[in-house]
């Protein structure tokens, strides 16, 4: 009788799978098991130890890896997106996910021969799928093995909404941004000081009739400069780089020229001039420098960019290879570079990030926490990163 018993309880879970118990018989099943055995869920591995970036490999893809806040601070000043931002304060701790096309990066930048010309990499994707991430990994990378970080978290900013534009003391065809470019100085300084008292003028700048860098003293007094004399800002960002990229070849530091939204250096603005003609990219002092740093006429480094539609203006919002949001002038001027294509999550790393959720809980509605939940946040947010943390932020 009892053998009976047990064979048909056997083959009723069998059935379970393909066809539906009687619910009453089902659920009184489930009760008998739970009393039982308590229901264990296996937790799943989605973190690493492994906190420097060199160390990385395809073991670690999928898995978190924790950046000390305090290394935040100091590598990211003005770097980080925004949700990532309140993301780092909601959990008190900054955790990046290992995946393929940084991954990819970090792989051909420790196999180059920097004696050559700087190789150009150009990120690219859809809408959210973690562009601005990778290449925030790569920094990390670079900065741990002791490079020098030339870091533009935020191009597309230089191109739209700016406040004030002044007139170039140095080119009368150009138009300053003061403010876009202290900004940057300060920013600068904090993620590269050890370096600014390292690198010396190579020659004479004049800032005014009475203000001056002579040449041999050390770089951090161009920084102060364009710190202190607000009007100086943009001279003293094209000084900084230019003294940078002439220096690099000489393989006293490794320079990393990274770019969000690169796109955004070619193109058009919304920004207007007081006659309310419109100012084209290559009018303005800061983007003029920096179409010089993402050449490849230098040594010494290597150049990262990433495209975004935020920085696209008028383009369609379904853009996103390379030649729509760089147009042709873009692509010309960037050619040849490397594209590093960005996904959406696989499942791989949709789990890591849905574990992460769950630990930290972030998700607290009770169905998020079943398969039924699990399957239709994937569903809803198409393992889309930014539209999951938009999905789970009210949950």
């Amino acid at each position: 009788m009892l053998r009976s018993l047990r064979g048909l309880v056997c083959r009723s879970l069998k059935l379970d799978h393909g066809c539906a118990l009687h619910t009453a018989a089902r659920d009184g099943l489930s009760s008998v098991s739970t009393q039982d055995v308590p229901a264990v869920r296996p937790r799943v591995i989605f973190h690493t130890s492994e906190s420097d970036p060199a160390k990385h490999t395809e073991q670690h893809e999928g898995r978190l890896y924790n950046i000390p806040l305090e290394e935040v601070k100091a590598v990211f000043p003005h770097g980080l997106p925004y949700r990532f931002q309140q993301q780092i304060q909601t959990f008190n701790e900054a955790r990046v996910m290992v995946r393929r096309p940084a991954l990819e990066i970090l792989a051909y930048l420790k196999g180059s021969n920097f004696a050559h010309p700087a190789v150009r990499y150009v990120i690219y994707g859809e809408r959210g799928t973690g562009k601005t991430m990778t290449l925030c990994h790569v920094v990390h990378y670079c900065s741990r093995q002791g490079w020098l970080v030339l870091h533009i978290p935020d191009a597309h900013l230089w191109v739209k909404n700016c406040k004030e534009l002044l007139q170039s003391s140095y080119n009368k065809d150009r138009l300053d941004q003061p403010l876009q470019a202290s900004v940057w100085l300060r920013n600068f300084k904090t993620s590269n000081e050890r370096f600014l008292q390292e690198i010396k003028t190579q020659k004479k700048y004049m800032w005014g009739k009475r203000e001056s860098t002579e040449e041999g003293r050390p770089l951090g007094e161009v920084v102060e400069q364009g710190l202190a004399r607000v009007r100086s800002a943009s001279d003293a960002v094209g000084v900084v780089l230019r003294e940078i990229k002439q220096q690099s070849h000489r393989g006293s530091f490794r320079l990393l020229v990274a770019v969000d939204g690169v796109n955004a250096l070619w193109g058009r603005t919304t920004l207007r001039k007081e006659d309310k003609s419109p100012v084209s990219p290559e009018e303005l002092t800061l983007v003029h420098n920096l179409r010089k740093m993402v050449r490849n006429d230098w040594s010494g480094g290597a150049v990262v960019t990433s495209l975004s539609q935020t920085g696209s203006l008028f383009k369609r919002s379904s853009a996103y290879t390379p030649h729509e949001l760089l147009g042709k002038e873009g692509f010309d001027a960037l050619d040849p570079f490397v594209p590093i294509p960005v996904a959406n999550y696989s499942p791989r790393e949709f789990e890591s990030c849905y574990g992460y959720y769950l630990e930290r809980k972030w998700l607290q509605h009770e169905k998020a926490h079943t398969e039924d939940g699990k399957a239709e946040l994937r569903f809803l947010s198409g393992s889309n990163p930014r539209q999951l943390d938009r999905l789970a932020g009210p949950l």
